[in-house]
This record gives structure tokens, C-alpha cells and sequence, in this order.
């Protein structure tokens, strides 16, 4: 079987639930790299939190911002990673990866190391 129809095999049977379809993770993910983007997840959802609770609509733009960067890079929103993805998609999870780790610890991760930990294709055909 190859990579795409394990894939697509397993988004028809992780996606429904209770009738409801729903998002989930990249299976392709490298699972610390998970870990960490579901820990910078969390932490900006505490962040949403801590900024609705005090009113301050500028903290609660950037924490719901870190909350759909860490989602994109899992894969949650953003380009269908069970269907093939174009270098523009790929950019894009990328991009919202490295933001999501950067917030998290201050890192700044090289583009050509996280690729292939969010599963990403080193080149498009």
C-alpha cells in the first residue's frame, strides 16, 4: 500500500465521529514534533483564557492566532493532509510550525530539519 492510500484509508476512519466529522492530526507527524506543536496548542488555548478573562482584546487576537498556527501545523486546519499538497500548502504548515515552536520556546527551527518531522515531501514533482 502506499503512503497515500494508508493515508486516505485512515482520514475516512479517524474523521467521522458520532456522525460528526472532525479534523485530526497528521498520522505523518514525527511524534515529538506532535508533542511539542500539541504543548504550544494547549498553551495558547490557556492564553485565550488568561486574555478573555482579563479583556484585552489584543492578547486574545495573538493567542487565538497561536491557536490556529499550532492547528495548521497539526494538521487540524489549513490544506487536507491526506490529499496531495502543493509547495504553497507545504509553505504554509511551515510556516505556522515554526511559529508554533518558536512561541513555544524561543527556537527558530531550519526549515530543511522540520520538513520531513511534519512529513512534508522534500521536493514536489
Amino acid at each position: 500500500m502506499t503512503r497515500w492510500s494508508e493515508v486516505r484509508e485512515r482520514a475516512e476512519t479517524d474523521r467521522v465521529i458520532a456522525g460528526r466529522r472532525w479534523r485530526v492530526s497528521d498520522p505523518a507527524l514525527d511524534d515529538d514534533l506532535r508533542t511539542e506543536l500539541v504543548a504550544g496548542l494547549m498553551s495558547a488555548r490557556r492564553a485565550v483564557k488568561a486574555a478573555l478573562a482579563a479583556d484585552d482584546d489584543e492578547a486574545l487576537r495573538r493567542a487565538r492566532d497561536a491557536v490556529h498556527d499550532a492547528k495548521v501545523a497539526l494538521g487540524e486546519r489549513g490544506p487536507k493532509w491526506w490529499e496531495p499538497t502543493t509547495p504553497a500548502d507545504d509553505a504554509f504548515r511551515l510556516a505556522a510550525a515554526t511559529r508554533t515552536l518558536s512561541a513555544r520556546d524561543g527556537s527558530d527551527p531550519a526549515p530543511a530539519e522540520l520538513r520531513p518531522r511534519l512529513g512534508l515531501p522534500d521536493e514536489h514533482a
